[in-house]
């Protein structure tokens, strides 16, 4: 046990109170104090992730918290080390946040070594580590980033990222084989993974010709992948899947989006200024410019689909439970959300409709508790080619 749940158990007050998008506003839970240990603070360095954010973390001496050894722990950003004002060789407090995720709470100020005392706060690189290209923290924000694309610290994370599920779910080309091409040359960019050699991936350890076979297929199924799951693999900042969708919707073409001003991508329900400024800034940049040239002439599918059906659920708010036959999860709310809708996790009087599968939940019984019809998946699937159910009245968009 790690807490309790205190709930309303009248069910008037709980339908009075309701629920936001994410919990009930009539249960609270109450969990234990995360267990706290104290350790050496070794050093402090810094990693450089995908987008080129840099992220400082602590090397510590081992100690066991919560159930594991922990021996690195998130620093966050330079501002929270200097609020925290944690030095190599302090003695610091380490817990796990939400029982997770190592983080270090502050150093034991009063254990301070004189020389550490002396040596005064750490302070933040100003050039990377990886690349040594100097080092930027934007106006206003708490991140620094590494601005250098080639970064080989950047380039790891940018491809796994671009072969993801999420982007162009190249199947097969995992942390493991982008580290091991890197390493050997064959790849220096994503336009790189569509140059991949038969022979040369064969003559690599650990490669079969099944397993090369299996990728070089799954790399060739991905250039017909739509426009929605290339923005998202192009790692344009604050572009994920729902952000990747709408542009791509409202522009249908790459050719479009990249013509489009700041002003008009802002314009696009759901994206605004900060988002746009964001992709013109990455489309105005040469050398993406030039990247999104090469993948389009190496063949990969530069369009999206302008489905007709695009609307045909907006202002629906669609609660899916228990297992469908004939979808995963992720393709059912994907269904929804091309067609407009909205899927949220819990149950409350905003919700439309309820898609109960087999061994559904407790979220059914809420749906009857609070009047919210449910369907099953037949009906889901005639929802999703109609858009309207039988006797339920399609919410005002």
């Amino acid at each position: 046990m790690d807490g309790v749940v205190v709930k309303v158990d009248d069910f008037g007050q709980q339908r009075r109170l309701g629920a936001t998008s994410n919990a009930p506003r009539w249960a609270i839970a109450f969990k234990y104090p995360p267990e706290e240990r104290e350790t050496l603070l070794r050093a402090i360095e810094v990693n450089v992730g995908r987008t080129g954010r840099v992220t400082p973390f602590a090397v510590l001496e081992p100690v066991l918290v919560s159930g594991s050894t922990v021996g690195l722990a998130t620093l966050h950003n330079e501002d929270q080390v200097a609020l925290k004002d944690v030095r190599p060789g302090d003695t610091v407090i380490v817990r796990k946040a939400g029982d997770v995720i190592p983080e270090v709470v502050g150093a034991v100020k009063e254990r301070r070594p004189p020389e550490v005392e002396a040596a005064g706060p750490w302070r933040f690189p100003t050039e990377c580590p990886f690349c040594h290209s100097e080092l930027q923290r934007l106006e206003g924000e708490a991140d620094t980033f590494c601005p250098n694309v080639d970064c080989p610290a950047r380039l790891a994370g940018t491809i796994e990222h671009f072969a993801s599920r999420s982007a162009m779910d190249i199947e097969g080309l995992g942390e493991k084989t982008v580290r091991l091409l890197l390493e050997k040359g064959l790849v220096r960019d994503v336009a790189d993974i569509y140059r991949l050699d038969r022979e040369e991936l064969l003559a690599l350890e650990g490669f079969g010709q099944v397993s090369v076979d299996n990728l070089l297929a799954a790399i060739e199924r991905s250039k017909s992948q739509p426009l929605e799951r290339l923005l998202v693999g192009l790692n344009i900042r604050h572009v994920g899947p729902t952000v990747a969708r709408l542009l791509a919707r409202h522009f249908t073409t790459m050719d479009a989006l990249r013509a489009a001003s700041e002003e008009e991508i802002a314009a696009v329900e759901g994206v605004g200024p900060t988002i746009a400024e964001s992709v013109r800034t990455f489309f105005d940049t040469e050398r993406n410019a030039a990247l999104v040239d090469e993948l389009a002439a190496l063949g990969l599918r530069m369009d999206t689909e302008r489905r007709e059906s695009a609307d045909l659920l907006k202002g629906w708010t669609i609660v899916l439970t228990g297992g469908l036959e004939g979808f995963t999860r992720d393709e059912a709310k994907e269904a929804v959300v091309e067609r407009g809708g909205k899927v949220t996790s819990s149950v409350s009087k905003k919700t439309t409709v309820v898609v109960v599968g087999s061994d559904a939940g407790s979220k059914a019984d809420k749906a009857r508790e609070l009047g919210v019809p449910t369907i099953d998946e037949a009906a889901f699937v005639r929802l999703l080619e109609t858009g309207s159910l039988p006797g339920v009245e399609p919410p005002a968009s």
